[in-house]
């Protein structure tokens, strides 16, 4: 007589560590990165320089809840929403870009 095969669960493990190794390439990562936008975003105040994510570099003026002004230069200001500050620049940058 025939015995019936066993049934293999080799196709769902491979499947399974295809969905494990999606998360932890890029699902998670994007998720730390989400994480620490936000905190950024969160912790702006008057003074800060920062970098937009269209390469502006600028001094925060004033901050609001959904928007941020920032001064780019003596005469130039532009306020724009606090998502598209990309990252926050260590104090003194702008005026050691000026003096190049």
């Amino acid at each position: 007589m025939d015995t019936p095969a066993e049934p293999t669960f080799i196709p769902f493990f491979m499947l399974l560590a295809f969905f494990l190794f999606v998360y932890f390439v890029t699902i998670r990562p994007q998720q730390k990165r989400r994480k620490e936008h936000e905190t950024l975003v969160a912790s702006l105040q008057k003074g800060d320089e920062v970098m937009t994510s269209s390469g502006l570099v600028g001094r925060v003026e004033t901050v609001s809840d959904r928007f941020v002004s920032i001064k780019l230069n003596e005469s130039v200001s532009v306020n724009m929403q606090k998502e598209f500050i990309s990252s926050q620049l260590p104090k003194g940058t702008i005026n050691s870009i000026e003096t190049q």
